[in-house]
């Protein structure tokens, strides 16, 4: 079987297995939203938490119980790696530095698992699963509660509440996240991925010495860590590595992980505002933007470019033969179109071209289908935009989903999307204007200047993924990235309740003859239109110094 056809097979396959859990996940996740019962587990964690389920809250408090929650997870993850030294299961290893420490504790809870640490030489057992595996569930329980009340904002009307955020975090985890994490686990435990608490141990003789590992409870952190799009790999090679991803099925496997949940929101959301329709036509946004990219990837990556790429079947430096050209496209087009930025394979080895791919995923704001929850919330704020651009054409006010996008609306929308782009070019550009962060650069020249875009990108996209020339573990990249994560994470949620308030405070506004129906072919392609124009006039002259230049060279 050829390698094309074999990946294409691949593609179908994953395909599949989205379409059949499309729906049952996407209404379990409608109810699980929209219930007024809570199971006994639920109580008893409320109780313990001091939280008044029951509460309805408007956008200010619902922003002030999101805030609040991961300011204390900042702290708690914070502590629990500089006092690693002292507490058992460390493995011997020291206490984590501060500038490290703050870095890896933003990172994680604004659900962007940017690691700028060897994870299998520097955390133990207790900061691994006590603590970096929750922020896995609770960042990605986050994500999904502020896309859910932003879908309160345009199913309610003539009032301003959006729900009980503490209820949704709960639900979120223990319905949600908790039960399809169990099973991923048992899934790739299964396939080979090691789940003990083991020491350090040798595993053979090699040349100059032995090769030594620790072991951990890998499979239940990899199932949540691609479930809940986080991303950070218990080794440093990440998915990359045997013990997380062992072969094929496996990393297909994980691939289906990274985007049922995007997707199947979309059911949730047309189930939440009354028209399942409406869920259709964001999915197929989301669906062609996937497969254009997922296409293109293999392409690049696959074509002949002279006698060593014809040997090699490809680009296949810093790809994992088990998983080859199809394989390593498929997941880097899935990781960097989601928050994940998990890898199997390397994207800084990838080809100019293909390493763009990768980079304009996230600068698109990772909204093809994006993160558990981000990626529905980025891309309504998208169809916002996207209509209010159609009312402009047209000459009459834009109205979608019976709301009509006014000053206000669209001022929260617009910030929304000037947050990121700003964070991601300042920062590059500081960067690349200071002298000792260029010392960080294993290349120069467009590769060089595209290893520091990359890292903001994928810093204030909440994504994780990095080129790995980058020396990113000094004091002003674990700055840096550590406040672009954070800045990139809450600021946009902040505009994204505004938003929700305001939509749910309004008077339903009746279709009629001129109204743009949101729920058709001609939507989709005006929304997809938009997510590329946004992203090119932000980004491509960034994109022309970096991979562009490499890739045209």
């Amino acid at each position: 079987m050829s390698p094309v056809l074999a990946g294409v097979l691949q593609f179908l396959a994953l395909c599949a297995a989205l379409a059949l859990a499309y729906r049952p996940l996407g209404d379990h996740m409608a109810r699980v939203y929209s219930s007024d019962k809570h199971l006994r587990v639920e109580k008893w964690i409320y109780r313990g938490i001091g939280a008044d389920p029951n509460t309805a809250m408007r956008w200010p408090a619902y922003l002030r119980g999101v805030l609040a929650f991961s300011a204390v997870g900042v702290l708690f993850l914070y502590a629990l790696q500089r006092l690693q030294g002292s507490l058992p299961g460390s493995l011997g290893f020291r206490s984590i530095d501060p500038d490290q420490a703050f870095n890896t504790a933003a990172s994680f809870v604004a659900n962007t698992n940017w690691q700028s640490y060897y994870g299998e030489q520097a955390m133990g057992h207790v900061v691994q699963t006590g603590g970096l595996a929750v922020q896995n569930f609770v960042s990605a329980a986050v994500g999904i509660a502020v896309a859910v009340a932003l879908v309160r904002g345009f199913a309610r009307s003539r009032t301003g509440e959006l729900g009980n955020f503490w209820t949704d975090l709960v639900r979120g985890v223990v319905r949600v996240l908790l039960p399809i994490a169990v099973l991923g686990a048992l899934v790739l435990v299964a396939c080979g991925a090691i789940q003990n608490f083991a020491g350090i141990h040798d595993v053979g003789q090699f040349t100059g010495g032995t090769q030594q590992w620790n072991g951990g409870a890998v499979a239940s952190q990899e199932a949540i860590k691609e479930l809940g799009t986080n991303g950070g790999g218990y080794f440093n090679a990440n998915s990359a590595h045997p013990f997380e991803n062992p072969n094929g099925f496996s990393n297909l496997f994980e691939v289906f992980l990274i985007l049922v949940i995007p997707f199947a929101l979309t059911r949730t959301f047309g189930r939440m505002v009354g028209s399942l329709r409406q869920g259709y036509a964001i999915l197929a946004t989301m669906a062609t933007i996937w497969v254009v990219f997922t296409g293109l990837m293999m392409w690049t990556e696959s074509a002949h470019h002279g006698p060593a790429f014809e040997l090699a079947g490809g680009a296949m430096e810093g790809k994992e033969n088990r998983f080859g050209i199809a394989g390593s496209s498929i997941f880097a087009v899935a990781t960097t179109l989601t928050s994940t930025g998990a890898v199997n394979s390397f994207h800084s080895s990838y080809t100019g071209l293909g390493g763009g791919i990768t980079m304009l995923g996230m600068q698109l704001g990772e909204i093809a289908p994006g993160g558990t929850g981000s990626g529905l919330y980025g891309m309504l704020i998208m169809a916002v935009i996207a209509v209010f651009l159609a009312g402009l054409m047209v000459g009459r006010t834009p109205e979608y989903l019976g709301k009509k996008i006014g000053t206000r609306e669209i001022t929260f929308a617009a910030c929304y999307i000037l947050i990121t782009p700003a964070l991601v070019l300042v920062l590059t550009s500081v960067s690349m204007a200071l002298p000792t962060p260029k010392d960080s650069m294993l290349n120069g020249g467009a590769h060089g200047f595209s290893e520091i875009l990359y890292a903001y990108t994928s810093g204030a996209n909440n994504n994780g993924s990095a080129f790995a020339g980058l020396s990113a573990d000094t004091q002003w990249f674990n700055t840096t990235v550590g406040l672009a994560m954070l800045l990139g994470r809450f600021l946009p949620m902040v505009f994204v309740l505004a938003l929700a308030g305001s939509l749910a405070g309004q008077r339903p506004v009746p279709a009629t003859a001129g109204t743009l129906r949101t729920n058709k072919p001609l939507f989709t392609g005006l929304l997809a239109g938009t997510v590329l124009v946004v992203t090119g006039l932000t980004y491509f002259p960034a994109l022309a110094l970096g991979p562009l230049a490499e890739g045209l060279a």
